[in-house]
C-alpha cells in the first residue's frame, strides 16, 4: 500500500492539483471577511500562520455569520445552528470560535420568556399574523396598518419611538395588528412580547406565593418592545393599578422603550376604568398617573370595521 506522504508528494507535482489549490487559495483569502480579519490582525499575523491555516479559513468563509443567508433559525446553514463563527489567534495558529447569532439569542430570550411568562401564550391567528393578511378595503383599519408599518420601517433599537394604543370596538382586528407588527420586527431581528392583560395579572397573583413576581415584572417592564393586549377587560384593583402596571410603565418611560396597547377604551375611557377599584374606591390622581405614562409611551389610533368575530 503506498504511503500517505508518497501520495501528497505526487498530489503537490501534479500541475491540475496545483491549479486548483492555487484557485481555492486565493478565493479563500479574497473572502471579504477573511480579508477584513487578515488586515485587522496584519501586524501580530505571518505569512506562515496564514498558509497554515487557510483549512481554517476555508469553513469560516464557507459559512453564514450574522443571518445574513439565514431566513430563520431552523434555515440556518452553519455547522452548529444559531451560531455564526469569528475569528481569532490562537497557539500560533488562526482559530474559529463561535457566538450565538441574533435569531439564536432571540429564540433563546423568548423561551425563557415563555417559560416564565404563561400569559404571552395568544391565539394562533395572532401568533401567524401578517401585514400581507389585513383587508386594506376595509378604511376602518387602514390607519392604523399605515401607522404600524411606520413603525416597524423606522424603528431604532436606540431611538425614543412611540408605541400605538389601539382603541376600538370588540372585534375589528387590534389584537390582529399587535402580532402582525410583532412578526415584522422579528424579521428585522427585534424582540418583543405580547401579554394578554387580564391573563397576565392573574398570572402574576399566583406567583406570589412561587416568590417569582419580582422575576416576572422585571423581564416584562424590559422588553425591547412590549404589547399589552385587552387593557381594560380586567377587573382593576389597587395592587394591579399600582403594583403592576405602574411601576412597569415608569420603568419603560424612563428607558424609551417602545409599548403598545389594545382596548376598546380610548385614554379618558381607560382613565374612568383605572380610577375606579373592584372595592368601590376612587381614585383619580393614582388613575390619572397612569395614563400619564401611556399618554407619554404612546400615540392613539382608533381602529374601526365590522366585528370579524362573527
Amino acid at each position: 500500500m503506498e504511503r500517505i506522504n508518497d501520495t501528497l508528494k505526487k498530489l503537490g507535482n501534479n500541475a491540475s492539483f496545483q491549479a486548483r489549490y492555487q484557485k481555492m487559495r486565493t478565493d479563500i483569502l479574497q473572502n471579504p471577511s477573511v480579508r477584513t480579519f487578515l488586515v485587522e490582525h496584519e501586524n501580530e499575523l505571518t505569512q506562515d500562520m496564514i498558509e497554515r491555516s487557510l483549512m481554517t479559513l476555508f469553513d469560516f468563509a464557507d459559512q453564514s455569520k450574522n443571518c445574513q443567508e439565514c431566513a430563520s433559525l431552523k434555515e440556518c446553514k452553519n455547522l452548529m445552528q444559531g451560531y455564526h463563527p469569528k475569528l481569532a489567534i490562537g497557539r500560533g495558529a488562526i482559530d474559529i470560535y463561535y457566538e450565538r447569532c441574533p435569531l439564536k439569542v432571540m429564540d433563546d430570550e423568548k423561551r425563557r420568556s415563555e417559560r416564565l411568562i404563561k400569559s404571552m401564550y395568544v391565539p394562533l391567528d395572532i401568533t401567524a399574523a401578517s401585514f400581507a393578511d389585513i383587508d386594506l378595503n376595509d378604511t376602518g383599519r387602514l390607519e392604523a396598518v399605515d401607522k404600524a408599518t411606520q413603525f416597524v420601517e423606522n424603528y431604532l433599537r436606540d431611538g425614543r419611538q412611540k408605541g400605538l394604543y389601539f382603541y376600538g370596538k370588540f372585534g375589528v382586528g387590534k389584537s390582529f395588528l399587535l402580532g402582525a407588527i410583532a412578526n415584522e420586527l422579528a424579521k428585522k431581528k427585534v424582540s418583543s412580547m405580547i401579554v394578554y392583560f387580564p391573563e397576565l395579572l392573574r398570572e402574576l397573583k399566583s406567583s406570589i406565593g412561587d416568590s417569582t413576581l419580582n422575576e416576572k415584572i422585571e423581564m416584562i417592564k424590559k422588553q425591547p418592545v412590549l404589547m399589552i393586549d385587552d387593557i381594560g377587560a380586567e377587573t382593576m384593583s389597587s395592587w394591579t393599578r399600582d403594583e403592576v402596571l405602574g411601576p412597569i410603565l415608569q420603568f419603560r418611560m424612563q428607558e424609551f422603550l417602545p409599548t403598545f396597547f389594545s382596548t376598546n377604551f380610548d385614554y379618558d375611557g381607560l382613565e374612568h376604568h383605572l380610577t375606579y377599584s373592584q372595592r368601590g374606591e376612587e381614585e383619580k390622581m393614582k388613575a390619572r398617573r397612569i395614563l400619564e405614562r401611556i399618554r407619554f409611551l404612546t400615540e392613539p389610533v382608533l381602529v374601526e370595521g365590522p366585528n370579524r368575530r362573527r
